[in-house]
């Protein structure tokens, strides 16, 4: 991990809104269509963004590129190397820029990742989600556990750098039992891994079926359970958790991620993409229609995508260096913390949450979770920033 004092980056997000199916726990921005895209028709539309969105910020070196979705591995090589031509035309690219694209098994060709690989992604991070055929199924995903091995190995010779997921706390799912899964997935592990429980978010139809008791999730004792097996599992294997869902070797972790949890800058490219910006003195939330033919219609008209545009005042931005800050194992400045809100932290709220074991301060000017606080985020940062 680089220096947690430093520069924390400058990130290119590209989001490709297009699926093949859309999985009932998802409320991303995705889509399904049963017509073919026009890739070109697209990519043209993305040069024309990069190009107004370059002209909104200053001369600042890429650090990273993010292919997200939807599903990115749909996309036609040709269409991702346009995309990063246009990149590399509007803003230097750091020597070690770090390009990841999103895949998930089921659309994964061999000469397909070698087209990307030509294209210039050096990280793949896919989508894997279970390692059994059942759970599979449930969580409504295309692939066999058998063709995500393949894909696994197949992304382990092509590309420099690998991520895959997996998702837990799953229905009747025992400890026992993802305690095994996660010791196979280390097997086929590179260098980074990310484990998420399962949520029930709105709008979707695992949300529905929740609603109406057909399906259960794992309560809090067993949650919590789960989650700690998982920590002191991938601890044990190398695979140590620097944010609360992701685990890397040392060195390995997701730069462009670490810009978004570092509270660095970044833009946000495509259908339903957001962005933080310094845009001279002010930072600003960009945020794009989510819709992708409006998205498409708007960038063709006017040449952004932009749906809404927002300056953040000092208070809004510690709120959210906050938020992001302490899902990492490095934790928050507080100094940069104290710069923005104009003011120190709460001693007394401090001194409750470090005497009930939650917050811990690893160094003077940095403060952190602790395993213990990690497992109930929302409610320290609830109480530290009230």
């Amino acid at each position: 991990m680089t220096d947690a004092g430093g520069d924390p980056g400058f990130g290119i997000y590209v989001h490709w809104p297009f699926c093949a199916a859309k999985c009932p726990y998802c409320d991303f921005n995705s889509h399904v269509r049963h017509r073919p895209v026009d890739q070109p028709r697209f990519a043209a539309a993305f040069e024309r963004e990069i190009a107004y969105m370059r002209g909104r910020t200053d001369t600042r070196i890429v650090t990273s590129v993010f292919f997200g979705g939807g599903t990115p591995s749909l996309m036609d090589p040709q269409t991702v190397e346009r995309i990063l031509a246009a990149i590399a035309a509007a803003w230097p690219l750091a020597d070690d820029t770090e390009i990841t694209l999103e895949a998930n098994p089921s659309s994964v060709e061999a000469e397909r990742f070698r087209g990307y690989r030509a294209a210039g992604v050096n990280r793949v991070s896919l989508g894997v989600q279970a390692l059994n055929d059942r759970d599979l199924r449930f969580l409504g995903r295309l692939h066999s556990s058998a063709e995500a091995l393949r894909a696994l190995a197949l992304a382990r010779a092509t590309f420099p750098r690998l991520s895959f997921d997996l998702i837990y706390a799953r229905p009747d799912q025992s400890i026992a039992a993802w305690k095994r899964e996660l010791e196979d997935a280390i097997g086929h592990a590179a260098d980074h891994l990310s484990l998420y429980q399962l949520t029930i978010e709105a709008g979707t139809p695992f949300f529905d079926l929740h609603r109406s008791g057909r399906l259960t999730v794992p309560d809090d004792d067993r949650s919590a359970a789960l989650y700690q097996a998982t920590q002191e599992i991938a601890a044990r294997h190398g695979l140590p958790a620097y944010e609360v869902s992701n685990h890397a070797r040392p060195g390995a972790e997701s730069r462009h991620n670490l810009t978004y949890w570092r509270y660095g800058d970044y833009v946000g490219l495509g259908p339903g993409a957001h962005g933080r910006l310094c845009i001279g003195r002010d930072r600003v939330a960009t945020a794009n229609l989510r819709n992708p033919e409006a998205w498409l219609a708007r960038v063709e008209t006017v040449g952004n995508g932009l749906e809404s545009e927002a300056r953040l005042d000092r208070t809004a931005q510690a709120d959210e260096l906050m938020l992001m800050g302490l899902r990492l194992r490095e934790g928050m400045d507080l100094d940069r913390w104290q710069a923005l809100s104009g003011r120190p932290l709460p001693a007394d709220r401090q001194a409750f949450l470090m005497e009930n074991g939650l917050i811990e301060r690893p160094q003077a000017q940095r403060l952190r979770c602790t395993p213990a606080g990690m497992m109930v985020l929302d409610s320290v940062v609830a109480d530290l920033a009230a």
